[in-house]
Parts: structure tokens; C-alpha cells; sequence
């Protein structure tokens, strides 16, 4: 008699079109395959995808600060093939093998103050490492927020939501094309990923553990030492200033701002570990002027955020001037005020 009614149920599910959820796992012959699959579920990274339950082996983890995207709301997995691991990096991002996928879901609100009502996704980005380098891969979900579809040409829609202030805000989001995710993942001629660096995942992570340790002991990454290196919270008040702000610039904008960046030709390095303050902007004048400089003449003129550069280019939504160019089209006003804070705290020069 159960055995009747299996059969029967999956003959209804077949005649409707749908299929039980069989996920195993990842599938990584679709993984490394040369063609992006049509559809998010054909991966197997979800062992339900419209409940974001991963399947085994996917792990889900966050950063120590994210990048700001117009205030989505951001869930992240890694998944390691079974048998493979990551090398620690003290610098860089961690080094994944082959057959990685690093998983970002971006996600809103009706009111951002209470992030987890009403709470829907509108694109996951894949970047998963093929057998002859990165590659990055943006899917648009459905309004029923059951799959999404692959998008290579990107996608324009305006959402509309109670800002974390409390103001209402229409934000023209951008779902990234291909081209776009490359520029901004660029580092030479390479693609590699921006945040899974060891000082941004050096905290306790969705499980309760220290990432670090935590992947280290499921056997995903190797090499991790005594002590290694963390950024400060960019939120936490009790920290001081300038590393909460070279800490903010590191995430948003350093992915550019690097020696082999898609912004290398500007002399402004904001990366983390740079040591030089006029490298990282301070009393650094811009290698070509321009409308991007609002009239003003240093990167970062020490004492004076009124008169830098960098700010008025964070302050500004307007393309050709706000920085950075892809990612937001709203201005990160907490951000804003924490670089405001930082420069001003500068000794001005004599």
C-alpha cells in the first residue's frame, strides 16, 4: 500500500511539472562545467533553496565588514570540494582550489530596521573557480523566490524600502553583468574574490565559531597561524577611528584601489596593509583633475574633509563622479561619516 502511494505521488509530480528535492549535495560536474547552468537550483549547493538550507559540505559564513550595496542584506556559503582545501593567505584572499564556489545571496526589506520581516532576495552571485581561473555568475530570482535564473546581461530594478534611518528610498539596484563583476574582481589579468580574506573572516562566524578555526577543523583550509591578522569593526564605537575608517575603505574600495586593480592608474593603493599615508591618499594630489574632483585638489586634505577629494566622491550618487562606480547607487551615509570622522581627526598640514 506505501509503496503504491509513493509511486503514485511521484507520478503526480511528474505530471505537474514539478520534481521532489533529491539534492545530494553540489553537483560538480555542473560546477566545472563551461556553461553556466540555467537555473541557481541546478547546482545542488541548497538542500532546500527557497529556505537558503544548504546542502552538505556548504558552509555558510560572513565577514567582518561587508561591502555596502544600496543596504541589501547579505548571506554568504563557501563550498570546498570534498577532499580539497583552501591555503591561508596573510594578505590576499584565502587560496581556494578548483571546484570552490563562493556564494553571495542579496536580499531586502519592506523597512530595513526590521531586516528579517517581509525579508525577500533578488539576486545570488556565484563565483566559482573553473579549472582555468574564476568566474562570476549572477542569477535573478523569482518573485516566488523559489529559484533564479541565470542573467549574464545583468538587470536594472527599482526597490523601494524604509531606509535604516528610518526615511523612505527608492533605489535603482543593479544586478551586475559579467563584465562588471570582472572589473571589480579584477587583479591583473586574474578574477579572484574580494572579501574571504583571513582578516575578514577572523571572528565568529553564523555557527558561533572563529571562521578560521572552524574551517580549519572541517578540514576546508590549511596553513591557518597562532595569530592571524583581523580587521576592526567598522561599527564598533570603541575602536579607534582611523582603523575603523582604513578598515571601511579596505572592503569598499581597495578591490580597485590596488597595484593591479581595474584603478591602479590613479596611485591611490587604500588597501589594508599599505603603509604609506600618501599612498592611501592623505595630502596625495590626484593624478588627473577633473569634474570626479569637485573642485577640490588632495586625495585626503588632513583636518579638512570638506575639502578632499575622497569625500566628495563617496558624498555623490552622480555617475562619473561617486566612488565607488559599480555596487550602489545610493550614497552610504554611516560610511561617509565615519571617512568624515577619520579626516578630520588628521593632523592638517603646515
Amino acid at each position: 500500500m506505501l509503496r503504491r502511494l509513493a509511486l503514485a505521488t511521484c507520478v503526480l509530480l511528474a505530471a505537474c511539472g514539478a520534481r521532489p528535492n533529491m539534492t545530494k549535495g553540489p553537483d560538480l560536474e555542473v560546477i566545472l562545467n563551461d556553461i553556466a547552468a540555467a537555473e541557481l537550483s541546478d547546482y545542488g549547493l541548497f538542500a532546500d533553496l527557497a529556505a537558503a538550507k544548504p546542502a552538505p559540505g556548504v558552509v555558510p559564513y560572513d565577514l567582518i565588514n561587508p561591502l555596502f550595496s544600496d543596504h541589501a542584506l547579505k548571506t554568504r556559503y563557501v563550498f570546498v570540494p570534498e577532499g580539497k582545501q583552501a591555503r591561508y593567505s596573510q594578505t590576499d584572499a584565502l587560496d581556494f582550489p578548483v571546484g570552490t564556489v563562493l556564494v553571495k545571496t542579496f536580499s531586502f526589506a519592506p523597512d530595513m530596521r526590521t531586516p528579517d520581516t517581509g525579508r525577500y532576495k533578488v539576486e545570488t552571485r556565484l563565483l566559482i573557480h573553473k579549472e582555468d581561473g574564476w568566474a562570476a555568475f549572477p542569477y535573478v530570482w523569482n518573485e516566488a523566490g523559489t529559484d533564479a535564473v541565470y542573467a549574464p546581461a545583468g538587470k536594472m530594478t527599482d526597490i523601494s524600502v524604509t531606509d535604516p534611518a528610518g526615511e523612505p528610498l527608492t533605489i535603482r539596484y543593479a544586478v551586475p553583468n559579467k563584465n562588471q563583476c570582472k572589473t571589480c574582481h579584477q587583479s591583473g589579468d586574474a578574477v579572484l574574490p574580494i572579501g574571504p580574506k583571513a582578516r575578514n573572516l577572523n571572528h565568529d562566524g553564523p555557527s558561533g565559531l572563529n571562521q578560521l578555526t572552524d574551517w580549519q577543523t572541517r578540514g576546508i583550509l590549511d596553513g591557518v597561524p597562532a595569530r592571524p591578522p583581523a580587521v576592526p569593526d567598522v561599527w564598533d564605537v570603541s575602536l579607534p577611528i582611523e582603523g575603523r575608517a582604513r578598515a571601511y575603505l579596505d572592503i569598499n574600495c581597495a578591490h580597485c584601489h590596488k597595484a593591479d586593480g581595474s584603478a591602479s592608474n590613479s596611485g591611490l593603493f587604500l588597501d589594508w596593509n599599505e603603509q604609506t599615508p600618501v599612498t592611501y591618499g592623505v595630502g596625495k594630489h590626484p593624478t588627473a583633475a577633473g569634474r570626479g574632483s569637485g573642485g577640490r585638489r588632495i586625495v585626503i586634505d588632513p583636518g579638512h574633509p570638506e575639502t578632499s577629494i575622497l569625500s566628495f566622491r563617496m558624498a555623490s550618487d552622480e555617475a562619473g563622479i561617486a566612488m565607488p562606480e559599480l555596487g550602489r547607487s545610493v550614497v552610504d551615509e554611516r560610511g561617509l561619516a565615519i571617512v568624515n570622522e577619520w579626516i578630520a581627526s588628521l593632523e592638517p598640514a603646515q
